[in-house]
């Protein structure tokens, strides 16, 4: 197969990595990020891409300021990360005013500087051919690491593919700055060997719109061609660790507890089914974007008289130990417990636990969000909508699903054909090799350019 050739055209059933597929051109590659660690998003796509690209014949390596990839392979700068206290200050400062202090202004350049520096020992630590920012040269949450890359990329022309989850102008929290200029220079930057990837159809229009780069849409995915494991014995007492009996429904919400994920709208479900023992576990941390809405969300939970668990310290992205030595499950595992999955999200940048939900064959309760309207409705998923309220219609097919078996099975069956052929890892390896090819064709040119005196 020409590994040019639409990869929607092909057919998925039962496909694997394709081995037609000619070698990529570059084999050492670089992923930047202020964080590789733990099941954010971000995180958990940077795996998928590194397996895909490990199975190509190519070695990763890893810039992050929290990091737990394989330490041989990880090059950790501790003020790398977002939450660093350095960075939180500098982010506080930039947003949510229209003047910048000169000694922010001063700190910004100080650290972008030093993370320049630290950029060129990772490439040549490792002899790195290709970097992946992800992410951040998209959302500023890291605005001198942001800057630092752009201006090391500006000096080598070094071959980039930019993958870009979501950008500043998607998040009210950005849109009062006083860092413009910064936003304009590297939020992202237009520059010769950089291509630029992300995972929506509403991001890449915003991207050439606003500012006229093209770019590539390549959606999240997941390894459709190698179903879960069934369900073993280890995490067969998770149900009492989190306070539910045997007989109780697990109602998962695999989100973080944050604004935008709408955990308001999965209490009121749990509450209007009615179950004996109504208890909504949200697997992930309450994350950086709101320091009140969890309370405020335990406050709404106790009105509506659903018990919120929220997991995030049993759940890790592989089984491991905590420091106590108790039992931490994987993601896995808590979807392989769950009854029904609800993804009430108002927004998200693509759905990574839409995708899970379907791996793992769940039932799912979907908000028709942006994304999901645009990108993944259309595929002709099977799941129980709704449009930013519960309706006693909800509630009415919920309550179907959990009655009806063969209804059931026929719903995560199908979802998971569809997957398979839209949302793969053979998907993701198609438009990731494409992406290189690219790169090896433009360095040629740029090479070639530089040695006329072009540029």
């Amino acid at each position: 197969m020409d590994p040019w050739e639409n990869p929607i055209s092909q057919p998925r059933s039962n496909r694997v990595k394709n081995d037609s597929l000619k070698a990529p051109p570059f084999k050492r590659i670089g992923f930047i990020s202020t964080r590789i660690a733990g099941t954010d998003g971000v995180s958990l796509e940077i795996e998928k891409w590194a397996n895909v690209l490990k199975r190509n014949g190519c070695d990763c390596y890893y810039f992050a300021g929290e990091c737990d990839r394989p330490s041989e392979n990880s090059f950790l700068v501790e003020k790398a990360f977002f939450g660093h206290p350095e960075i939180e200050d500098i982010t506080a400062a930039c947003f949510g005013r229209y003047r910048r202090p000169r000694e922010i202004t001063a700190k910004v350049q100080e650290l972008k500087d030093y993370f320049k520096e630290q950029i060129y020992q990772f490439i040549e630590r490792f002899g790195i051919e290709v970097i992946i920012p992800e992410n951040i040269l998209a959302i500023p949450l890291h605005i001198p690491l942001g800057l630092a890359l752009t201006e090391f990329i500006s000096e080598t022309l070094f071959p980039t593919i930019a993958h870009h989850h979501d950008f500043y102008w998607e998040r009210d929290r950005f849109l009062v700055n006083c860092a413009q200029s910064y936003l304009d220079c590297a939020f992202p930057p237009e520059l010769n060997s950089v291509l630029h990837a992300v995972i929506n159809s509403l991001a890449a229009e915003q991207l050439s719109h606003r500012r006229g780069i093209s770019n590539t849409l390549i959606p999240n995915v997941y390894d459709y061609a190698s179903p879960p494991e069934p369900p073993d014995e280890y995490a067969a007492d998770l149900k009492a660790r989190i306070g539910l009996e045997e007989d109780d429904l697990l109602i998962l919400q695999p989100t973080r507890i944050v604004p935008r994920k709408w955990i308001e709208r999965a209490i009121e479900i749990v509450s209007l089914l009615e179950l004996p023992n109504p208890v909504l576990v949200v697997s992930h941390a309450s994350g950086d974007e709101d320091t009140l809405y969890f309370p405020r969300i335990m406050e709404m939970a106790e009105r509506w008289g659903v018990k919120i668990r929220a997991i995030d310290h049993l759940v890790n992205s592989s089984r491991a130990s905590s420091p106590g030595g108790d039992k931490i499950y994987s993601i896995g595992d808590i979807y392989q417990a769950a009854d029904r999955v609800l993804y009430p999200s108002g927004y998200e940048g693509f759905g990574n636990a839409f995708l899970e939900a379907v791996y793992y064959r769940k039932p799912i309760v979907v908000n028709r969000y942006s994304i999901y309207v645009a990108d993944i409705e259309p595929k002709g998923f099977d799941v129980i909508p709704f449009d930013g309220f519960v309706s006693r219609q909800t509630i009415h097919q919920i309550r179907n699903i959990l009655e009806n078996n063969e209804r059931r099975e026929e719903m995560v069956n199908r979802n998971y054909e569809l997957a398979r052929r839209f949302y793969s890892y053979e998907v993701l390896e198609e438009g990731l090799l494409r992406l290189l090819f690219q790169l090896s064709h433009q360095e040629n040119w740029i090479n070639s350019s530089v040695r006329t005196g072009k540029h």
